[in-house]
């Protein structure tokens, strides 16, 4: 039984795996494409493919024989998130902070004591990462090897919190030991000032500027930050302020009502009569 529940968590990873794929640079993919970046046996990805076709989650191109995600893909578990994801308003918060800035933009989630890259936005500069993948969404790391894991960290209430850094601590390799009243102090500046700055973690050189995003459940914070390569040229002060003002705005501005379709239907037809 052991070996069957192993078999299907390893289904279900390549699933998610599959999905994440697909982004900007990679907007449709070929078998070979996933069999590389994941180095899979050709004929269980191809298989694999396949089954998300049937299930709608994937669309096949005939032609050129390379997969794309569906809306169904994008719409599982979308009624019941936040309002800010719901209606696509995060989605737009990431491609303004992008364009604003040229910087990659990740947004981070807490799964455990594990800080988890939810989403990423790849900018024009690049950083060096010792990842296979480079810095790429779903990349797990220890929250207290992130500054973006501090910041999701300070969101637990204490005692738990000081629980959660003494295990943090305890489970770590030698190389990642840490004082916990030093990562406790550090954890708790986060909460005072609601923003973290310093190591990005996930294998890479680069740093992360990270806030809080606004009204999320309980337990299931996300933070939202500029991932870079350090340099003169970046003003860490200067993207927070491009951060917290993004925010603000995203949250503010009211979603456009919808339109009833009997409605816009009726509305052109008169507009057509009185052209």
């Amino acid at each position: 039984m052991a070996q069957v529940e192993s078999n299907k968590a390893k289904i279900a990873k390549r699933v998610i795996e599959v999905l994440e794929f697909f982004d900007e640079d990679h907007p449709q993919a070929t078998v070979m494409d996933i069999v590389r970046r994941f180095d899979r046996p050709q004929s269980s990805t191809s298989e694999l493919l396949s089954s998300l076709v049937d299930l709608g989650l994937l669309h096949k191109d005939p032609c050129s024989r390379s997969y794309s995600p569906t809306p169904r893909a994008a719409m599982l578990g979308a009624a019941v998130q936040p309002k800010l994801v719901r209606d696509g308003a995060l989605t737009g918060l990431i491609d303004r902070l992008s364009a604003q800035t040229g910087l990659g933009v990740a947004v981070f989630g807490m799964v455990g004591l594990k800080v988890q890259v939810f989403n990423w936005r790849v900018g024009k500069r690049t950083f060096r990462t010792a990842g296979p993948a480079g810095f790429c969404g779903g990349q797990q790391d220890h929250l207290s090897d992130s500054a973006a894991g501090w910041l999701l960290l300070s969101t637990i209430a204490q005692p738990r919190r000081d629980g959660m850094i003494r295990r943090l601590n305890a489970e770590a390799s030698a190389d990642r030991k840490f004082l916990p009243t030093e990562m406790a102090a550090q954890v708790q500046a986060c909460r005072d000032h609601g923003f973290a700055t310093g190591k990005a973690g996930f294998g890479s050189i680069a740093d992360v500027t990270a806030v809080l995003l606004p009204n999320m459940p309980d337990g299931q914070p996300l933070a939202i930050g500029f991932v870079y390569e350090p340099s003169d040229q970046i003003d860490a002060d200067s993207l927070l302020r491009t951060l917290n003002e993004a925010v603000h705005r995203c949250v503010e501005e009211p979603a456009p009502a919808p339109v009833s379709p009997l409605f816009d239907a009726s509305r052109q037809t008169m507009e057509a009569k009185h052209g």
